[in-house]
């Protein structure tokens, strides 16, 4: 179970009964009951990913991406702050580290409620040096190359068995011995593509995932197509492609389709995307894709070096979120924050797995468009039309409503079945409640975390009612009831 809805709608209904000449059968205020759950403004899909991959409870999903979210808006401050002693910075838990390279710089960090590192070298240095210690390596040897900021580090990951040709190829180019640390990797990386998914757009033969929603368009990976490919379902045409060396492209799609600002959470709904601010390292992403659908890790290291049997690519998110051919081009949010297309890497979504992104602005800049943010509209739902009683309603986040009203309706013994239909991207669910003394007790629910849901109870006669909730989300339900 996702939540504790059951108990905490319980004590809180039966409270309100109490005051029952207060309490309208439209729509009553979350704000009766503190035992209710925070209802989160982030997508169901989102939490539930991050409960799976992470092993979060509901709660900690959503105070591991509020703290995520506060964390990168108190490190672009203090980067602002500081000068070429910047060094890195990385989210533990709810402490954001910052690695500076002078006392003065840690003074700063301190002074702006962060932890800060004393280092040796600057992120500058230690990307100038990745730089180098990758392009000096054999390209059949090298997997990728990335600065480790919590340890001050260049990290070269390299083929199997590769490790001595590669220390000496970097040994040739002037770098000392012990300053890169040689890593192997159990498969070189590849690009995602070709794989059927669900959420996808076609190029040919091939097919890859669609990223963000741009002006007139979307952008996407660079290696699902070159510039003048065309592109179908939906239909467009590849205006700018930049790969090897980048991995972005921008595709102009056709006036038949509308590009919205919203990703697929692969849960029934869609995760409204707000912006394109960077997270920090150490921040909480989830991925999208048309291949393995909606996963999630943390940052590990940006401006990353990659190697594909295509050449090398440069400037890219490094995480340990999963994917899978076909899975290219898709999204990478933090939050709601757009954070880039992905590119390739290694493993899979059994076995776990590296995977680099592109970052997004690049790309924005590149083609000259602009994000598009705010998710699109959807269309009030019309099923449960085989229930004996219809009901429908609006509910805002974190509202509920009593159906058919608070009071309730009687019923026989036997089998009662309800079914709700919430708004698409939202998460809805549907209680039961008995009149239990002078109580009413939740005997039943649904509560998924997509917009629909039905129940089933098998009871004794007396005083039901039903009641909708929205866990998160706004908009305009249907649904309907029977009784025996």
């Amino acid at each position: 179970m996702r939540r504790t809805s059951f108990k905490a709608f319980t004590v809180a209904t039966a409270a309100m009964t109490l005051l029952a000449g207060s309490i309208t059968a439209a729509t009553a205020s979350a704000a009766a009951g503190a035992d209710k759950p925070e209802v989160t403004s982030y997508a169901p899909g989102m939490v539930a990913a991050l409960e799976r991959d992470l092993g979060l409870t509901t709660s900690q999903a959503v105070d591991r991406l509020k703290t995520d979210e506060a964390l990168s808006d108190k490190q672009h401050s203090i980067v602002k702050a500081l000068d070429k002693g910047y060094a890195g910075s990385w989210v533990d838990g709810s402490e954001l580290y910052v690695a500076v390279t002078d006392k003065a710089g840690a003074a700063e960090v301190r002074a702006a409620g962060a932890t800060a590192v004393t280092v040796d070298k600057s992120l500058a240095q230690l990307d100038r040096l990745a730089t180098k210690a990758f392009q000096a390596a054999p390209d059949t040897k090298v997997a990728g190359a990335y600065v480790d900021v919590e340890s001050n580090a260049v990290v070269l990951e390299v083929a199997k068995g590769s490790k001595a040709a590669v220390a000496a190829a970097v040994a040739r180019a002037g770098i000392a011995a012990g300053t890169v640390s040689l890593v192997e990797v159990a498969e070189m990386p590849r690009t995602f593509i070709n794989v059927i998914g669900g959420n996808a757009y076609y190029i040919g033969g091939g097919r890859c995932s669609v990223g963000f929603s741009a002006t007139g368009g979307f952008v996407t990976a660079g290696h699902c197509g070159a510039r003048g490919a065309t592109t179908t379902q939906p239909s467009g045409t590849f205006q700018v492609s930049s790969f090897p060396g980048n991995d972005y492209a921008y595709v102009n799609v056709g006036s038949d389709d509308t590009p919205i600002g919203a990703v697929n959470n692969y849960s029934g709904g869609t995760v409204n995307v707000a912006g394109s601010t960077q997270a920090a390292v150490g921040s909480t992403v989830c991925r999208s894709g048309s291949t393995t659908g909606w996963h999630c890790g943390t940052i590990q290291a940006f401006n990353a070096s990659v190697t594909y049997a295509e050449g090398t690519v440069s400037g890219l998110i490094r995480t340990n979120v999963c994917a899978e051919p076909g899975d290219s081009g898709g999204s990478l949010l933090a939050g709601t924050q757009a954070q880039g297309m992905t590119s390739g890497g290694n493993g899979n979504c059994s076995s776990g797995g590296t995977t680099y992104f592109q970052p997004v602005g690049e790309a924005l800049s590149a083609a000259g468009v602009a994000l598009i943010t705010g998710g699109g509209g959807t269309t009030p739902p019309t099923g449960c039309a085989s229930q004996e009683t219809a009901f429908s309603g609006s509910l805002s986040s974190g509202a509920y409503a009593f159906k058919p009203s608070s009071s309730g309706f009687s019923s026989s013994a036997g089998t009662i079945t309800g079914c709700l239909d919430g708004p698409n991207g939202t998460d809805f669910d549907l209680f039961l409640q008995k009149v239990s003394g002078s109580s009413w007790v939740t005997v039943a629910q649904g509560i998924t975390s997509s917009p629909d849901e039905s129940v089933s109870y098998n009871g004794t006669a007396g005083t039901y009612r039903w009641v909708v909730e929205s866990y998160s989300g706004s908009g305009s339900y249907t649904g309907g009831y029977s009784t025996p």
